[in-house]
This record gives structure tokens, C-alpha cells and sequence, in this order.
């Protein structure tokens, strides 16, 4: 068998945001774990996509059912769960063309919660180059992740799936909105300064709202957007008081734990009591503690919570997504047949050395009775031997090298079990398909 594709993760649509945030990997980090991965026995190449909505692996290597075992067993260890758990709980695990129509639909942002959403391509397109930087890609996930790229890019020009520009932090404002009514003059705190800060204070400046940027870090950066969007910057040392002063705050860091405390809060709230506070936190792992929904005259909301508001805007995109979707199927049939290809060949090679192994092996058989046969007379027999292999091998042959890319995989293991491929031939050259795989990514520069 050659190498197998595995796709493996949790998302907004199977795990909640308790374990999601457990499961959460920051841009380095991703890299990071899917070289960790690499160093397992078992994985050849591995990518690690981390988002507010998803955290997925991408791993290739020889035993499916092995490499789907490493990497469960890694996420488990990450949430600090038993594999067994984590498992029944919320993992999906696709495998080869399936793992690979997954990837393009994420990329393409169908599997989005806000179907469509730009931000998605940009994340998928990090996660693969830092990982190639990593060293922890190889020629599969390089084609399947250049090729997902390419569709999502397709899926955008051809389609009105992105045209109404709705975003996580678009949602987040309308969320708002929805629970305090108009945001005209209101006071907003944001918290970061990543893309998601520069989406919602977008979303914030076309509502009038009086928007505050605080950073801890990138504290230029934070300057930079309250210039573009009429706000103001300040650190993170005066949290406290714009927390006083803010009718709403909205946060999305890439904090790996809580940065607004619930006793912090309770401070902040008996200075203003007849004062509502409202929080949406669209980060993952969670900036807010979630104690502070419990805190009286404060209204807590995380990401899933977005979820309500978007089912309400669902149905222009959903109608945009069956040409999305015939794109994909296209695109996704190009590489099947490439995935398919490395398969094929193999296989063929693989067949055709199985009847030249019988050809010497009956030859060899029969030595000894072709006493009164010339040296010419054996090589006309071992020729007319080997000419009825090669045309019995010939109508297969040609079969497979046409052959679609529909239940390729199965086809081919169905002949590999029939000819008994894989142990016929010795130890070096029953590893061949995977061999040959691991030739193109030596050229690839691995």
C-alpha cells in the first residue's frame, strides 16, 4: 500500500467551546505540534490548522489505522483527556480523497460558521507554510494543500459566496447590536490587535460606536487602528478603568488563557450599578472568564453564541454554496486521480514483477528437464514464457492506468489481495508504493 491520507479534528459543528479552547493551538504552536508529530513512528508528513473554530491534523503516513491512532492519542494528550474520550466524544477522522474534500470545504469557508468567510483561507494558508518552514510537510500534503488553496481561491472569483462580507466579528457587532439596539455613541472596548480587532472595529466604526483599542503588546499597532478607525489606543495597565467606561467590550486575543477575571470584573461592576456591561468573546481559548456571566449586570457571550445569529443570515449563502460545491467536486476529482496515480503505478509495477517472479521460479522448476534442449532452444522457451505473462498483464494493465479515480483504493486493494502483492514479492519490494513516495519527497527537499 502507499501512503494514506488521514484528517482528523474537532470543530464548532462536533465539540463545544470548553473543549475546543483545550484543543487550541496558536500559529507557532501548530507548527510546532505537527513536528512533534512527524517524530512518531508511523507519520511522514503533518499539519496542524488551529482556528477559533476548529482544530484539525492532516497526517500521511504508510498505516492509516496507525497514524489515525498517533494523532488522536497527541490531541488527547493536548486536552489532557484519554484518547478513548476525546473519541467518542467529538473527533471526526476522514481518510484519502474524503480527508481531502474535507480540507477544500474548510478552505472554501463551507465549513465555516459564517458560511463563506474570507478570514478561513488566509488561517488554512499560515497553518501549511508554517508547517512546510517547519519541515514537517512532504509531496502529499504539499499538492493536497496548494490544490485546496487553489479551490477556495476558485470558490471565491466564480461564486457570491463572500459578498456579503460577514465575518466572526461582523456577527460579534450584530450581536451587540441585537442586545443594546442602536450603538450610535455607545463606548467599546476591544481588546487585541489581530485581524479579528481590525474586522470588528470596521464593524464598529459603520455602527458610530466610540471604539477603545487596548494591547498589551504591538502597542503601535493598536495606535495605528485607533487612527484609521476615530478611536483611541491605551495599554493594558488601564483595563480597569475603560472597563468602567464601556458599555460593551468585545475581545479576541490569541491569549492562551483567560485575561479578564471574573473578581476583576465584580470590582468593576459596584462602581457601576445602575450600568449594564455586555461582553462578546470571540476568542478561543476564552479571553473572558466565563464566571463573569454570573456577576450582576453583566451579559457574557462566547462564539457559539454567534451561532443563533448567524442561522438567521444563512440562506443567501447556502444558496450560493451548491455552485461552490460543483467546484469543489471538480477540483477534487483532479486530485483523486493524482492520489490515484500513486497508487496505480505502483500496483502495476508490483503486478508486473509478481509474473516475471513466476516465470524465473517455473524456469528454474523445470531445469532439469531440458536435457537434449540447445542454449538457444531454453531462450526461445524462457521468451515465449515471459510473452504470455506480459499479454495475460496487458488488458489489466492498460484498465488501470485508465481507470477513473472512483473507488480507486479499493480497487487496487482488491488486486493487491488477489495477486498477493504485498507478500510475494521480498520485504524491499513489497514496501515499494510507499517507497516511491518517499522518493518524491526526498526530491521535494525533505
Amino acid at each position: 500500500m502507499s501512503d494514506e491520507l488521514i484528517a482528523l479534528g474537532v470543530s464548532h459543528k462536533t465539540a463545544p467551546i470548553e473543549l475546543r479552547e483545550r484543543l487550541a493551538l496558536t500559529e507557532g504552536r501548530a507548527s510546532e505540534f505537527g513536528a512533534e508529530l512527524l517524530a512518531e513512528e508511523g507519520i511522514d508528513e503533518a499539519v496542524a490548522i488551529s482556528t477559533c473554530n476548529r482544530t484539525e491534523l492532516y497526517l500521511v503516513g504508510p498505516d492509516g489505522v496507525q497514524a489515525e491512532s498517533v494523532g488522536l492519542a497527541a490531541l488527547a494528550r493536548l486536552a489532557g483527556i484519554r484518547p478513548t474520550e476525546l473519541a467518542s466524544e467529538a473527533v471526526y477522522a476522514l481518510r484519502n480523497c474524503d480527508a481531502a474534500a474535507h480540507l477544500y470545504r474548510v478552505t472554501a469557508g463551507l465549513e465555516s460558521m459564517i458560511v463563506g468567510e474570507a478570514e478561513v483561507q488566509g488561517q488554512v494558508k499560515r497553518a501549511y507554510e508554517s508547517a512546510r518552514e517547519a519541515g514537517s510537510t512532504g509531496p502529499l500534503t504539499n499538492k493536497l494543500f496548494a490544490a485546496a488553496l487553489a479551490t477556495g481561491k476558485r470558490v471565491r472569483s466564480e461564486t457570491g459566496i463572500s459578498a456579503s462580507r460577514l465575518s466572526v466579528s461582523s456577527v460579534a457587532v450584530a450581536l451587540a447590536r441585537e442586545a443594546l439596539g442602536d450603538l450610535h455613541d455607545l463606548g467599546v472596548v476591544v481588546l487585541g490587535t489581530g485581524e479579528t480587532a481590525e474586522l470588528t472595529a470596521h464593524a464598529l466604526a459603520e455602527e458610530g460606536a466610540r471604539t477603545t483599542f487596548i494591547a498589551n503588546r504591538r502597542r503601535d499597532r493598536a495606535r495605528a487602528l485607533a487612527e484609521r478607525f476615530g478611536g483611541r489606543s491605551v495599554g493594558f495597565e488601564e483595563l480597569p478603568r475603560e472597563l468602567g467606561r464601556a458599555d460593551i467590550v468585545v475581545s479576541g486575543t490569541s491569549s492562551p488563557h483567560a485575561i479578564v477575571g471574573a473578581e476583576e470584573v465584580e470590582v468593576v461592576m459596584r462602581g457601576r450599578p445602575d450600568r449594564p456591561l455586555l461582553f462578546v468573546d470571540i476568542a478561543v481559548p476564552r479571553d473572558i472568564d466565563p464566571a463573569c456571566a454570573e456577576i450582576a449586570g453583566v451579559t457574557l457571550h462566547d462564539i457559539d453564541d454567534l451561532q443563533a445569529v448567524v442561522a438567521r443570515n444563512r440562506s443567501v449563502r447556502q444558496a450560493e454554496a451548491r455552485p461552490a460545491e460543483r467546484i469543489i467536486d471538480e477540483e477534487l476529482e483532479r486530485f483523486a486521480r493524482w492520489l490515484g496515480s500513486l497508487e496505480v503505478l505502483p500496483t502495476i509495477g508490483a503486478l508486473r514483477g509478481r509474473g516475471e517472479d513466476i516465470v524465473t521460479q517455473v524456469l528454474g522448476e523445470n531445469a532439469g528437464r531440458w536435457e537434449k534442449a540447445s542454449p538457444r532452444d531454453l531462450a526461445r522457451v524462457e521468451a515465449v514464457a515471459r510473452a504470455v505473462v506480459n499479454r495475460l498483464l496487458h488488458e489489466p494493465t492498460l484498465r488501470l492506468k485508465r481507470a477513473g479515480s472512483d473507488h480507486v483504493h479499493a480497487r487496487l486493494e482488491v488486486l493487491r489481495e488477489l495477486f498477493a502483492l504485498d507478500e510475494a514479492r521480498p520485504a524491499h519490494d513489497a514496501d515499494r508504493p510507499a517507497a516511491e513516495v518517499r522518493e518524491l519527497r526526498r526530491r521535494d527537499g525533505r
